[in-house]
């Protein structure tokens, strides 16, 4: 049950796990197929790379906006986001030069298109979390969950970059680092890779951090009985 739910996050089925090469996926930016280096260290992610700023215990919020250079999609996130993460999956958008996307959550009601909503599109329906891209520049404006029981329904996913105000919650681990293989890393890369994430102050896992991991087994154990509800 739990690599079914795993999988979902991540965007794979059960098959995917069979040791078969990974199809490629167009919709999503693969970042720097084994290589990429700053100051001679493997590139991880462009706001990060030179050091992590720490984010602001009050700040409140703000303005994502796409790539376009006119008329872009706006979307306003109007609380504090949280379990920011740099994560390695091959369906996060990333940008150019970085081998992890930076992904937080926020609740969804914070969450609100404020212009050039015709714009968006869903990248893939069939995912569990339901990723609405911009459909000229390609870049994912926020991830939302429909299915009730999804042990994180009722959080969106965005990307904090997308915004031009400070404050933002810094990232504290890595996530689903090895699949950044499965989108061209050299395998021999890894230790390198997972060196600079944890000089970087990001503890490298290939799931999530434990207390997602929890909270997972946790929902899971709520519906089944397992647990009180």
């Amino acid at each position: 049950m739990l690599r079914k739910i795993i999988n979902a996050l991540t965007g794979k089925s059960d098959d995917d796990t069979a040791a078969r090469p990974p199809q490629a996926d167009s919709s999503t930016s693969k970042g720097p197929a084994s290589g990429g280096t700053v100051n001679g260290k493997p590139a991880i992610h462009p706001s990060i790379d030179n050091g992590i700023k720490p984010g602001s215990e009050n700040f409140a919020g703000g303005t994502l906006s796409c790539h376009c250079s006119s008329n872009p999609v706006k979307v306003k996130v109007g609380a504090q986001t949280a379990h920011n993460h740099a994560c390695g999956c091959s369906k996060c958008w990333k940008p150019d030069g970085a081998r992890f996307a930076l992904i937080a959550v926020v609740s969804r009601d914070a969450v609100s298109v404020v212009e050039n909503e015709d714009k968006l599109e869903v990248v893939d329906s069939s995912a569990a979390i339901q990723r609405h891209a911009c459909k000229e520049c390609g870049v994912h404006m926020f991830g939302r969950i429909e299915d009730r029981h999804h042990p994180f329904h009722g959080l969106d996913f965005v990307h904090t970059e997308l915004s031009s105000e400070s404050g933002w919650s810094e990232p504290k681990f890595a996530a689903f680092v090895s699949s950044i293989i499965e989108t061209g890393e050299n395998p021999d890369n890894m230790g390198a890779v997972r060196d600079r994430l944890r000089e970087l102050g990001l503890q490298p896992y290939d799931v999530l951090a434990p207390e997602l991991m929890d909270a997972i087994s946790t929902h899971k154990a709520k519906e089944t009985g397992a647990l009180p509800a």
